[in-house]
């Protein structure tokens, strides 16, 4: 064993000794350029040394950089998303406040045009009943109503409070099956009673068989139940089917949209006495 160490060692001293020489001979032997190649091999090999860790440190730098701006990229387009839906906020807002304006305008100009005094109030609820239609608004006794007064909107008649409290009422729809007005027919002057039918349309019933009545006529109040003024639109006749006497299967389209109700008009005073004999005579 002590020999064969003797023989490794003297190897590699041998080969220590036959690299020192080469190092030696290039330091001294010039290469064509003039410089010594042991230079030259040493600056090659720093060279690709300092190559790779520039391409390393660029990498990395470049890695680093996109990496900032992705995240500088993904807050820009956070705050951006902020903003837009801000902005379709303040747009729904603008939009209803718009509704809301031609609302009470519309409102306005309907109580400038009708003769009977009014009143305006909101809407503040609805029945869940299919069958019982009724609205609450938000006056009462306080405000001077009171029951059986009429409750209209810029596209024809509502209905009627049925339950005043102090400071809210109800108001049943015309569309309640226990709702009715005296109504015509604005063409031909026909009168007869609306019935609601629980259901969103309207029914027309007790017109002589003989009446003058077509599809698309326009309904209106009669003001002989001195709930409702006269002439204050109810609806259009949708279809008909003619019956035997005073039958007739008669379906009216309400002129108001119900379900979109948010201010109506509530006239505090009855209309005056209506001669139904005259109208029939026109």
């Amino acid at each position: 064993m002590a020999l064969l160490d003797i023989r490794q060692r003297t190897g590699w001293l041998f080969v220590a000794v036959v690299v020192g020489h080469i190092v030696l001979i290039s330091a001294q032997v010039n290469s064509r350029r003039g410089v010594p190649i042991l230079e030259e091999v040493i600056f090659g090999a720093f060279a690709e040394v300092q190559r790779a860790s520039a391409e390393i440190i660029g990498n990395v730098r470049e890695g680093w950089q996109n990496y900032f701006a992705l995240q500088q990229i993904r807050r820009e387009n956070e705050d951006l998303k902020q903003r837009v839906a801000q902005l379709e906020i303040r747009m729904q807002q603008e939009r209803a406040q718009a509704q809301q304006t031609r609302t009470l305008q519309e409102l306005l100009s309907l109580r400038e045009a009708t003769a009977p005094p009014t009143t305006a109030s909101n809407v503040i609820g609805a029945s869940a009943d299919a069958y019982f239609r009724t609205i609450s608004i938000d006056k009462g006794t306080e405000d001077g109503l009171r029951s059986d007064m009429a409750v209209i909107a810029p596209a024809g008649v509502v209905g009627r409070i049925i339950l005043p409290a102090t400071r809210a009422a109800k108001v049943q729809l015309l569309i309640d099956r226990n709702a009715a007005a005296a109504a015509l027919i604005e063409r031909s002057r026909a009168q007869g009673v609306v019935l609601g039918t629980g259901t969103g349309t309207l029914t027309m019933a007790y017109l002589p068989g003989s009446a003058d009545i077509k599809v698309g006529d326009r309904v209106v109040t009669s003001g002989i139940d001195r709930i409702y003024p006269k002439g204050f639109v109810i609806g259009q006749i949708e279809s008909l089917q003619r019956g035997v006497g005073e039958s007739n299967g008669i379906v009216i389209k309400p002129a108001v949209d119900f379900s979109s109700l948010e201010a109506v008009l509530v006239v505090t005073e009855p209309p005056p006495p209506s001669d139904g004999k005259t109208d029939q005579a026109r």
